[in-house]
Formats: structure tokens, sequence, C-alpha cells
């Protein structure tokens, strides 16, 4: 049987990255068997359906390279693939359970079920729900009789259909993660399936939809692990049980303290993205960052959320798709839930940074620079960049890191100054700059030459130069190679400041 595994979110809003790792493990689960992997927009709660969060979803997971082969994007042989288009398709099985006595029509209204809530938890009962216990004082099939049921439903009175749960009886889940789950029918209650306004719920329309376009594997979170057993038994009742995909529920992602779920209420609190793309909420207007915009590669991201779960089993760290396709397996997958640490979500992306070609990351570093009003030759931004990019983790970091290669220092660092700049300071820099001036070719290799026959020349130490150099260059105490710095420069500028030191006196 061909593997077949798809990712449901629901446009209730962004996609969080705890959902972009749900997505990310099925992709890879299906390519690894050679599979197919579908997307399915999950809307039957039309009461929460926010504008735009279908249209992020897709575009988050395009952005991280995760393609699918289905879905309500690109078609396919198993549509439509929005729920909300598929409507007419779930109440007949809803029909079915009921005709054959798994499920039954109930007219309770909102104020009977809080009433009868109230009544069980005054009564000291440690369960308020609808249940094997509960139904047979309620407004629903079992207790009316057939004809005032008929009445009912041809007058319009509003329902819903609820799942009639087994008495005593225990349900069995296999989950390719986590082993067998037993979980005894008394603790569970009789959800409902089909709501009065024509839509079927989550757990209906979940499993229709797996049955009828045939998918194998349903890979999600950990916390619909609870839902799994009546999912069981719907397939159960509905006759597909042989047909029921296997289950595998992820563990969660926490937070870095590893105190809770990271939830999409973490977004900016915590100082990191907690969504792919930024948000822009459309009803209140608050913006959330997004990884993308953060400067985050889509590679860094994914080999991020890779290590969120699973190991490879080896010492590699980085690794390409290909790569994770190829060893990825459910059977490496943890149980226990896995912390995000944002400083190894910055150390990926400086691994992806750095081996970029100098081009790639000028062209990202660019707008920033035209932000400042900058507007500097291609070649020479890759230069710079290549300079500093062992110091940086995003392009936006290049800025903080060397202003100075686009704009001459103004201010000096005062530390630096009172323990590096001497009142022979000013003499040195001119006599060095006059040694530069001989040079024709003012490389890396032919500069760093020249400074050392200098210092042997005038029998001055290291310290007596090369910090004072630093000071007038850059206006720092630290940084790259005061020599790299220099043969990016060249040989005019890199004279001109060492020149221009009037405005560093010793205090």
């Amino acid at each position: 049987m061909k593997v077949r595994v798809r990712f449901a979110p629901s446009p209730t809003g962004p996609l969080h990255i705890g959902g972009v790792r749900t997505a990310l493990y099925n992709y890879l689960f299906a390519k690894k068997n050679n599979g197919e992997f579908i997307l399915r927009i999950e809307d039957t709660d039309q009461t929460r359906y926010v504008p735009g969060a279908e249209k992020y979803i897709i575009e988050s997971l395009e952005w991280l390279n995760i393609k699918f082969d289905e879905g309500v994007h690109i078609g396919g042989s198993y549509g439509p693939y929005r729920q909300s288009e598929r409507k007419h398709i779930y109440k007949q099985y809803a029909e079915k359970l009921v005709k054959e006595g798994h499920a039954y029509y109930a007219f309770d209204t909102p104020e009977e079920l809080e009433a009868m809530r109230e009544k069980l938890k005054n009564a000291g009962s440690s369960s308020q729900q609808y249940d094997s216990q509960t139904r047979g004082n309620m407004k629903n099939s079992l207790t009316l009789p057939a004809d005032e049921v008929k009445k009912r439903i041809e007058s319009g009175v509003h329902y819903v259909i609820r799942i009639k749960i087994p008495e005593n009886t225990e349900v069995q889940v296999y989950d390719k993660i986590r082993g067998l789950v037993t979980v005894q029918t008394s603790i569970l209650d009789d959800k409902v399936l089909f709501k009065s306004d024509g839509m079927p719920t989550y757990h209906l329309a979940n499993v229709v939809d797996d049955y009828l376009m045939k998918i194998t594997h349903v890979i999600r979170g950990e916390e619909w692990l609870p839902s799994a057993p009546l999912h069981v038994l719907l397939y159960r009742f509905l006759g597909w049980e042989k047909e029921m995909p296997e289950f595998a529920h992820l563990p969660l992602l926490l937070k870095p303290d590893g105190k809770g779920k990271l939830s999409k209420r973490d977004g900016d609190k915590l100082g990191f993205p907690v969504f792919p793309l930024n948000w822009n909420d459309p009803t209140t207007g608050e913006l959330s960052s997004g990884y993308r915009e953060s400067g985050y590669f889509p590679e860094a991201v994914v080999n991020i959320l890779a290590f969120l779960g699973w190991n490879s089993g080896t010492e590699q760290e980085i690794f390409s798709m290909d790569e994770l396709i190829n060893l990825f397996s459910m059977e490496k997958v943890g149980k226990s839930g896995s912390k995000f640490d944002v400083n190894k979500a910055k150390w990926f992306n400086h691994q992806y940074l750095v081996a970029k070609d100098n081009l790639t990351l000028a062209e990202l570093y660019k707008p920033f620079l035209q932000e400042k009003g900058i507007n500097a030759d291609i070649n020479y931004i890759a230069e710079v960049c290549n300079t500093l990019k062992s110091r940086v983790n995003f392009a936006k970091e290049f800025w903080e890191q060397g202003p100075y290669f686009f704009i001459a220092p103004e201010e000096y660092d005062k530390t630096a100054v009172k323990k590096r700049w001497k009142e022979k300071s000013p003499e040195i820099m001119e006599m060095l700059a006059s040694e530069f001036e001989k040079l024709n070719l003012f490389d890396l290799t032919t500069v760093e030459e020249c400074f050392k026959e200098f210092l042997e020349k005038n029998n001055f130490s290291n310290s007596d130069v090369l910090a004072p150099l630093r000071l007038v260059l850059t206006g720092l105490a630290q940084g790259p190679s005061v020599f790299e710095i220099m043969s990016v420069l060249g040989k005019n500028k890199t004279i001109a400041r060492m020149r221009n030191y009037k405005s560093i006196t010793i205090s």
C-alpha cells in the first residue's frame, strides 16, 4: 500500500512553529517511504476562521521548501481539500452511525447543558460531562419517543449528533512512538460529531477524510492523543477498522526553560519568533515576528525543527533536506517534550550563513545599507561580508559588527583610548601611514608584511602600534584582523583615517 500522509491545519490564525514541525515530519516520512504528502485545510469551526490564515499556512510551508503532492492550492484526485467544501459528505456518515446505534440525536439547549454540569458539580462529581452516565437524563433520541424525535427534526429544532460511547469497554491504540495505549471508555464523553450549523466537528470530519483520502499514517501532535480512542471507535463503528491508519503522536515543543508548551501566545514575549513568517493580526492589528523576517534561512529553520524531537543517531548536526529524508524514521522520534533552545537556533543559522557565498550575503545586506542611505558597490559589500561573517548570526548584524567599512568613525571607544592611545601614538600613525603610502599593492599579505617590517625597523612593540591603528580605522577596541580591515578599506581610506586622529584626545 502506498504511504499517504496529510498535514491538516485549521485556519484559525498563524501557523505555529510546532505545527511546522508536524508538517516537516509528515513530509520527511512520506518522502522516505516514496509516499505522498497532502495539505488539507480543516475549517469546520467557522466561528474561529481567520481571514488570511490559509494563505499564510501555504506561504510558510513554501518558504521552508516543504512541498505537497496534493492539496487546496494544487488539487489532486481526492479533493476537495478544504473541509468546508466537503460538508455534503459528512452528514451521511453521521446518519449511518445513528441508524446503526453508534450515535444519537441530542436536542439539549446550552442552558440545559450548563444546568447538567452545575448539578453534577454540586453533587461532588469529578466529571461533569455528557456521557454514558448522564445521557439517560438528557433530551436526546435515546430518551425521547421516536415520533417526538422525528417531529423535532422535521420542525427544524436545533440538534447535534453525538457518538454513543460504549460502557465498560477497553479501547487500545497502537502508537508508533509510544507503543500500546489503553483507555477505558468510562473516561470518554459522548463527543458531538455533527453540529447544529450543518458542519461536522473535527472528530468526524478527520476520520471520514482520512478514510476517503486513503491516508495510511496519521502523524500529529501529542495534544491529539486523548482523541485517538474516539477515532479508533469511529473507524470501528463505520466498518473501516481494516483501513485505519497507523498513529504517531509527536512530543510537545516546550518553552526554553522546559516549563510548559511553547504556545502561540509566547510570540515575541520570550525573545524569539514562534511563527515562520511575520503575522499581522487582522482583528487587533498586532504584529508578531516570524523567522523569515528575523533573518533566519529556511534551511536553518528546517534543521532546527528536525532536531526538536528526532535524533539522527550520528554526530552530524547540519543536514540538507535530502539527507534528512534519507535518515528520518519514526523510531528515532522521542516521547519526551523538546525544549526550544534559542541559542542553538542562532547557531544553526550561523552555520548556514558562513556557508553562503559572499555575493549572496551581500545581496541580503544591501537593503540594510540602503535604509541608511548607503549605496555601495555589491562587490565591496561582498568583501565586507566575507570579513565579518564569522562574527554574525544574521545578515542584519553585519552593520553593528562593522559600520566603519562604510562610514569613518566619528567617535572612539573611550576605554580603548584611555588604555591604548599614548602620547606618541599620533606620531606613530603618521610614520606608519608614510610606509603604507609606498606600497603599490595593498592586499592582506603585503600590508601585514609592511607592518611587521615597520615594527622591527623602529623597535616598536605590537601593542604600541596595533591597538592605536585599530582605533583610528574603526573607532573600536575589537573586531576582525586589522590587516583584513585595511585590505577591504583599501589604501586611500586606510591612510586618510590614520591621519584623522585629531579627535582622539588623551584624558
